[in-house]
């Protein structure tokens, strides 16, 4: 079951509510006892965050946080040589920009980004 579906059933039973027929549970029913009810709505917490962390990592780009492999370097370096933005390698590769950059800094084919900025405290 997805977290989208099991969520309003886990609300249901926190507000004491039978998530089949919608009728409300006695007082005296085990979803009204205090314990059970701060366990259930810290349940709600933690599927509310997961499935946040969820929508935002299907926005990231497809090879995100995967390890780069010898045959993806030679092929950013080469296209970066042949005139390629780090856009265009970041849609290329599903990977970030930043991503790329910091790939391309490694390689040696730009400069490291603090590079020449003096840092004060």
């Amino acid at each position: 079951m997805h977290l989208e579906s099991a969520l309003p059933i886990v609300r249901a039973l926190a507000d004491g509510v039978n998530p089949i027929t919608g009728e409300h549970y006695p007082a005296e029913s085990p979803y009204a006892e205090p314990r059970a009810l701060r366990a259930l709505f810290c349940a709600i917490d933690l599927m509310q965050r997961e499935a946040a962390r969820e929508k935002r990592r299907e926005r990231l780009p497809a090879n995100f946080g995967k390890p780069w492999n010898e045959s993806e370097d030679a092929l950013v370096a080469s296209a970066f040589d042949g005139g390629a933005t780090v856009p265009e390698l970041a849609r290329r590769q599903g990977r970030t920009q930043a991503a790329i950059r910091l790939r391309l800094e490694k390689l040696g084919k730009l400069p490291p980004s603090g590079e020449g900025v003096a840092l004060t405290q």
